[in-house]
This record gives structure tokens, C-alpha cells and sequence, in this order.
């Protein structure tokens, strides 16, 4: 007897929702044994896991045992599909996808030259350049012009990024850390929209949904709405030329009250923690991955989605009485 086939969320965390949808995309197009299973550094205290189709500890994913682990988990399982969800796993996923391709597993990621240039900050600079979208000028430390903007080169979830409104509040370590990036002060004006792109494995971009940022909690938006606005009409030339990308990219750009400038800030090869949101408004991705990716369908473009839908996020729990 053949197994159900089996995705796998890498480092689900508190991805309910995003688990939610892949699994009821998978049971819905694969048949209703399909399984969707997850794995985390602890997966006894990660409400994705509690509500997976089996949940399995990992090697923290910067432990140099961490692809094999899971390349062995996906053989030992039946893994068709790996969908990785944290911005640390995602150039030792893309540099080991070849290796999980031999062993008839696929990795939901981009390319490694897009994955690595998203993930160094300085080279995301030089990426935005490429694909014609302005972002915040890129400072000297030794030359700063206050104020200005800090943030890690390779930081993600808000971490250790702050304004710095002058000279006085800044360090001489913080000036001549290598890891840090400063950049011009975007004007507080602006608004911050994060954008949920598709693409498909022939680098078409299939999908684009902006989410106003009205709210955001350590690092990912809480309060948001869609938008059809002239932030899709700016950006829409931009995305459609990104080389290597594959799957879903969360793309960060400020735009004026207008709408008719945009700044871009970052870009994240992965599911982004607002996704939920733009499927709500009927753009399902883990639909589109499953067609072509287990499939072999070739999707059309989606731009029927509704716009304007407000996200109020709050927490809830996940109860367990076997802990």
C-alpha cells in the first residue's frame, strides 16, 4: 500500500493557520488521508505542532546536523513536499534542495542567489536596484547623517532595528559593528505595506495581494487590510523580474500618502506570518503549490481577490493533556 501522501512545515512554530490551510488544501486536491506534518526545535511546545499530523523535533536549523535530520525525517515519513517558514533555514534548505530533489523530496524555496541576497541586508539593496524599486539610501557609519535607521544585516522579526534621531544616541560599537546597516529615516508619514507574492517554477509571478501594515507585534502585523490601490500598479513592473524566485516572497515597501512613490525594505523568501490574511481574501497558495508542485498542473494568474478586508489578530490557545 502506497503512503498518504505528506507535506511537511519546517520550524511551524505558531503557524496554525498557515498549517490549517495546507492542510486543507492537501486533503481537498490529494485525498483526505493526506498529511500534513510539522517540525520544530520543541515540538511539544508549539501550537503548530499540536495540531499537525505528527510532529517531530529538529536540530536547531543552524546546527550543522539540521539538513540531514530532516532530509532523514522526510525519507523515514514519506515526505513529498517541504515548506520552510523561518528566515534562518532558508539558505541551508536552498543549498541543500539539490540533495532532497535526489531523494524525491521537494523544497518549497527560491534559488540560492536570491535566498542568499535576501538575507544579507546590504545585498538587498543592490536587489532592489536591479528590479527598479527605490529604497532608503544606504549610509556611510563613518559618515552618518542623522536621522537615520539601524538594523542587522541579516536580522528578521523587527530584531535589533530602531531609529537613531542623533549622533547622541548611538554608540561608537553600534557605528562599527560590520553587522549593521544604516540607512536614510523613511518619513513617518509613509505607510507600511507588506505584499504576498506567488511565483511559479518558471519564475512567473502568478499572484500579488498588498497588506496595509496598520499593526504590528514583535516583528509580524497583527492589525492589516488589503488593499487594491496604486501600490500594485508601482510594484507589479518590479516583481515580475525577480530572478530565481520560486513560491512565496513577502515583500516590504513603504509608500506616500499618494501612493505614488514606494520605498522598498525588505524582501523574505517564505510564507510571511500575514499570509493568512490574503488567503482570507481568496488567494490560496498552498492551492497553487499543491496543482503544480504535486500535481504537474500549470496555474493561472489570480487577481480576483477582495480587497479592503481588515485583519484583527488576537490570541488564542491550543490545550493538551498529555503534556
Amino acid at each position: 500500500m502506497n503512503p498518504p501522501p505528506t507535506l511537511l512545515l519546517s520550524s511551524a512554530g505558531r503557524r496554525v493557520e498557515l498549517l490549517q490551510a495546507l492542510q486543507q488544501a492537501s486533503r481537498s486536491l490529494l485525498g483526505p488521508e493526506a498529511r500534513v506534518i510539522a517540525t520544530d526545535l520543541h515540538p511539544d511546545l508549539s501550537a503548530a505542532c499540536a495540531l499537525a499530523d505528527g510532529a517531530y523535533a529538529m536540530p536547531r536549523v543552524t546546527d550543522p546536523a539540521f539538513p540531514d535530520a530532516l532530509l532523514a525525517l522526510c525519507q523515514e515519513q514519506g515526505v513529498v513536499l517541504v515548506i520552510p517558514t523561518i528566515d534562518t533555514e532558508l539558505l541551508v534548505l536552498a543549498q541543500a534542495s539539490s540533495a532532497f530533489a535526489a531523494a524525491d523530496v521537494q523544497v518549497l524555496i527560491s534559488e540560492p542567489e536570491l535566498v542568499s541576497a535576501c538575507r544579507d541586508k546590504r545585498r538587498t539593496a543592490d536587489l532592489f536596484a536591479a528590479i527598479g524599486l527605490p529604497s532608503p539610501a544606504v549610509l556611510d557609519p563613518a559618515h552618518l547623517r542623522f536621522p537615520c535607521f539601524l538594523k542587522p544585516v541579516d536580522g528578521s522579526c523587527s530584531q535589533g532595528v530602531r531609529p537613531i534621531p542623533s549622533e547622541h544616541h548611538l554608540t561608537a560599537a553600534e557605528r562599527s559593528d560590520p553587522r549593521n546597516l544604516f540607512q536614510e529615516l523613511i518619513p513617518p508619514h509613509w505607510q507600511e505595506y507588506t505584499v504576498d507574492a506567488w511565483y511559479g517554477r518558471d519564475g512567473r509571478l502568478l499572484a500579488m495581494v498588498p497588506r496595509q501594515r496598520l499593526e504590528t507585534r514583535g516583528g509580524e502585523i497583527s492589525k492589516g487590510i488589503t488593499r487594491k490601490d496604486g501600490v500594485i500598479s508601482l510594484l507589479r513592473p518590479c516583481l515580475e523580474r525577480i530572478q530565481g524566485a520560486r513560491g512565496c516572497l513577502t515583500v516590504q515597501v513603504f509608500t506616500n500618502p499618494e501612493r505614488d512613490r514606494l520605498l522598498g525594505v525588505e524582501i523574505n523568501p517564505r510564507f510571511g506570518g500575514g499570509y493568512p490574511l490574503s488567503h482570507a481574501a481568496g488567494v490560496n497558495f498552498p492551492e497553487l503549490l499543491i496543482r503544480e508542485w504535486l500535481l504537474g498542473e500549470t496555474p493561472s494568474s489570480i487577481d480576483d481577490w477582495q480587497a479592503d478586508l481588515l485583519m484583527l489578530r488576537y490570541d488564542s490557545m491550543v490545550l493538551r493533556a498529555d503534556a
